[in-house]
């Protein structure tokens, strides 16, 4: 994509003008999507992102700049202007790079082969299946995307690394409409791997999956308000530590002293059956990538053990903030952002109950069988959460399924009333967004129990 000499001579005159380290990512990416709508493809777009971003620290301060003209004077003169200064460093020194041999955990085939074709005929049998589940669905949409990314990441302590990351994903919504009320379930799965990844995915699973969440949705009454046990079920309910606990746990909050979780290493964060993970090894995980977006190997990372808080999420700037190494975080959209600490794939780890142990135990509260969205303020660890499929249980069984279901607390008090956690691990896929752009992650648990909550809903029961 560009010369090594080129990346030297960069890095070489951001030490010049004053920088005490610099670095490059080089992106070159195919991106494809498609949309379905009622069984007809919509919309197709194909692209390329190509370009390099630069970053130069000035001490726990930086500078980024970004460019898709590779030419080199140009380069140099992006260098120029971002550091707005010309102080000449006298003892300037660029470490030969050591060309790294990758480790690549992931065995991604089939990355370029798949034809448009088979990916609209993926579409069209999800779609298909949703629409036939009843005719209840009046409606369905289904997005395919995949993309791969090949990138060089360099810096002035000798790193060279060059590496390609697959990735392919498949969603599907259904809306189903009775008497003027539309309801809505949706269902996707991703991997970092090529167009193989659905040689292994149940399509029409998902399609009737999303369709039922519809239909029941479609005939539920309203849920109950008040302080209950909530149940939540494995995979997709991980999106609540994800954002209730996750982000709260990135160096780029941490750093500056802005989290709930700032300064409280070696501390009880959690119940004794809490222990959570960001992990970017687990092979063709959605959220897994060899290096991170700042060259360094990506590693599993225990955050909280048996409830104490053994680590943070660090990408190299904050890192120096903190005094402490970079743990493989470091991520980024695109050439087009600085990287700063984010989550891969963020999982409360495997306990020792079984489900149907978590249910008979519950004398009174709300199942979520499938969270929606929410939002979340990582200062306070405050959060809401909508349910998009929900139960009530009682005296140990499941029950009526009921919507409107919002839950609401915080991350500290929801992770230390958690007094059940089950041992069917299982991830959702999804995407997260934060200062370094949007960026593919896995979150998922076993079926925990919380046994205290706010639930938000419409109908008072006692």
């Amino acid at each position: 994509m560009i010369s090594q000499k080129i990346i030297q001579d960069i890095l070489f005159e951001a030490l010049r003008l004053g920088g005490d380290f610099a670095e490059v990512f080089i992106e070159n990416r195919t991106n494809n999507s498609y949309q379905m709508i009622g069984g007809k493809l919509e919309k197709g777009v194909k692209g390329r992102d190509f370009g390099i971003g630069i970053r130069i620290y000035f001490g726990i301060n930086s500078v980024y700049t970004y460019t898709n003209n590779l030419n080199s004077d140009n380069l140099i003169e992006m260098v120029r202007k971002a550091v707005h200064q010309k102080t000449i460093n006298k003892d300037i020194e660029v470490m030969p790079f050591n060309n790294t041999e990758i480790v690549d955990y992931h065995n991604v085939l089939n990355t370029g082969n798949s034809t448009d074709e088979e990916k609209i005929d993926l579409m069209k049998r999800i779609s298909k299946s949703a629409k036939n589940y009843d005719e209840v669905i009046k409606q369905v949409i289904s997005n395919y995307v995949d993309y791969k990314q090949e990138i060089i990441i360099a810096n002035t302590d000798g790193l060279y690394i060059e590496d390609e990351r697959v990735r392919t994903r498949l969603s599907v919504s259904a809306s189903a409409e009775a008497n003027g009320d539309i309801q809505t379930g949706s269902m996707n799965k991703g991997a970092h791997q090529g167009f193989d990844f659905y040689n292994t995915v149940d399509v029409e699973f998902l399609g009737n999956e999303a369709a039922r969440i519809a239909k029941t949705s479609l005939n539920s009454k309203y849920a109950p308000s008040g302080q209950m046990s909530v149940v939540l079920d494995n995979g997709f309910g991980g999106v609540l530590f994800h954002e209730a606990s996750g982000h709260g746990l990135e160096a780029t909050s941490v750093a500056k002293g802005i989290s709930v979780y700032s300064g409280k290493s070696g501390q009880k964060v959690a119940s004794d059956l809490v222990t959570a993970i960001d992990d970017g090894t687990i092979k063709n995980a959605w959220g897994s990538q060899n290096y991170d977006d700042e060259g360094n190997p990506t590693q599993k990372n225990v955050l909280i053990e048996k409830g104490i808080l053994k680590s943070y999420m660090v990408d190299r700037l904050n890192g120096k903030i903190m005094n402490e190494k970079s743990s493989g975080s470091g991520r980024r959209q695109s050439y087009k952002y600085a990287p700063t600490s984010r989550m891969t794939n963020t999982y409360i780890d495997n306990g020792d109950s079984k489900f149907n142990e978590i249910i008979e135990n519950t004398e009174y509260g709300l199942y979520c069988k499938y969270m929606g969205g929410g939002s979340v303020n990582p200062a306070t660890g405050e959060f809401n959460f909508a349910v998009m499929e929900g139960y009530m249980v009682r005296n140990g069984k499941i029950e009526e399924p009921v919507r409107g279901a919002t839950l609401i607390g915080t991350g500290f008090e929801t992770l230390n009333n958690i007094d059940m956690v089950g041992d069917n691990l299982d991830f959702g896929q999804g995407m997260c967004g934060s200062v370094s752009g949007s960026v593919p992650v896995n979150v998922g648990q076993p079926t925990v129990r919380i046994k205290s909550m706010t639930v938000g809903g419409r109908s008072e029961e006692k």
